[in-house]
């Protein structure tokens, strides 16, 4: 069976290496801008819930569509 593909392999290795499991490393890898390093990102309180949406989209997190902002950022932090 083959694994798909990664974005960020080094990330994703390294994600292992601490503990992640293989699906947790592949979500975290595969994000947009994987292992750039960037500024100061502004607290998910302060994003829309659109926005909110779209990164959960992104991380692939279950039953988003049926959250409301509070649940979508809580959802995030604990992802």
């Amino acid at each position: 069976m083959s694994r798909p593909s990664i974005k960020n392999e080094e990330q994703y290795e390294a994600l292992k290496e601490q503990g992640y499991s293989k699906e947790k490393a592949a979500r975290i890898a595969n994000t947009k801008n994987a292992g750039e390093k960037g500024g100061k990102a502004s607290s998910y309180e302060d994003w829309t819930k659109q926005e909110l949406y779209d990164r959960a989209k992104e991380v692939d997190i279950d039953g988003r569509s049926n959250m409301n902002k509070d649940e979508l950022i809580k959802a995030l932090r604990n992802n």
